[in-house]
């Protein structure tokens, strides 16, 4: 669909459509996997012994459910960010923000404990926390002479999870052991079976945050002329700029801590929606919210199913087609920088 002037009508039929296609996929990726499930078996409840209906209910539909929503807040944050900043290499995991937020996951699963911190949701705010205080040191320092410098962005923001990455193998050092394996794992991004009760918490911390960005849309798109442009129009640069970052760090904090370090979501997402939708705000973020959604719950599809028994880290899939596409963004923002 080529981009337009955005309609109610087109609002509508655009997320519709990525509706349908995120149940859809939710249905098919439940069904499918290294075991054959009886469908119209695991739909009799009445049946005590069911072991097709354990797999499909009990492990595989939370997972799918799991990956959908970290997909959809991934995507989401990656928006928002790249709005935000005017620079389309910004992305949660690239910047550091998702780095952050590992960090102040894992202090907290060392002090806490893992089980004990997420039974009582906490542990999605210490995420959070730490992904604002990542994003708003990476921000300081790309500042030169009060404007934003993106390539200076980026570098911060490899820097800052280079030493996001030292403070964890710090901190897991002193961990026990059983602590310290998991952390390890979690940390390639897993989304390894979990409870509807956490999925459920999950997916309210999801919803707030993305709702806490669309009051942002209109002006996100007034940001995208220039702050001095968006000043005369009578957007107040700072307080839209505190509040994304705060709804970015919210969303990325909440989904690493279940998670894990996920790659790459907000950068192939957002940019394959604008080009199919166009960059209106409005519009782009609810859509690659869902179309977020969708991408995660077939890479999961292909980490669970790719290599048979074998399970890999889905964070290794999502960076298996992120690498080359942020490589090719990389290359046409450079020449357009520098030609």
């Amino acid at each position: 669909m080529s981009p337009a002037y955005l309609t109610r009508r087109r609002f509508v039929t655009v997320n519709g459509l990525l509706l349908l296609g995120l149940l859809v996929s939710i249905l098919l990726a439940a069904a499918i996997g290294t075991v054959h499930v009886n469908l119209w078996r695991a739909l009799q409840s009445s049946l005590v012994d069911n072991p097709d209906r354990v797999i499909l209910f009990e492990a595989r539909l939370p997972r799918v459910l799991l990956a959908a929503i970290v997909g959809g807040a991934l995507a989401t944050a990656g928006v928002a960010l790249q709005g935000l900043l005017r620079n389309p290499l910004a992305e949660p995991h690239l910047i550091g923000v998702s780095g952050g937020a590992a960090l102040g996951a894992v202090i907290a699963v060392v002090l806490v404990g893992r089980n004990a911190f997420a039974e009582v949701s906490l542990l999605p705010l210490a995420a959070a926390g730490g992904a604002l205080v990542s994003m708003t040191v990476i921000y300081r320092v790309a500042l030169v002479h009060g404007r934003l410098q993106p390539y200076l962005l980026l570098l911060a923001g490899v820097v800052y999870n280079a030493f996001a990455g030292a403070l964890i193998m710090c901190v897991n050092a002193i961990a026990d052991f059983y602590q310290a394996q998991g952390i390890l794992y979690w940390l390639m991004g897993n989304l390894a079976t979990q409870s509807y009760r956490l999925v459920a918490t999950i997916g309210v911390y999801t919803a707030v945050g993305a709702v806490w960005l669309l009051w942002q849309t209109r002006q996100l798109n007034v940001l995208s002329l220039g702050d001095e442009a968006a000043q005369q129009l009578g957007v107040n640069v700072h307080r839209v700029r505190r509040a994304t970052f705060f709804g970015a760090s919210f969303l990325v904090g909440a989904v690493v801590s279940v998670s894990g370090m996920i790659g790459f979501v907000g950068l192939i997402v957002p940019h394959m929606m604008r080009l199919l939708i166009g960059a209106d705000h409005r519009l782009l973020l609810p859509a690659s919210l869902l179309a977020g959604a969708i991408f995660l719950v077939w890479a999961d599809v292909i980490a669970r199913t790719a290599l048979g028994v074998v399970e890999i880290p889905v964070g290794v899939v999502t960076a298996l087609c992120g690498g080359p596409f942020f490589v090719y963004l990389l290359k046409r923002e450079g020449s357009k920088a520098f030609g």
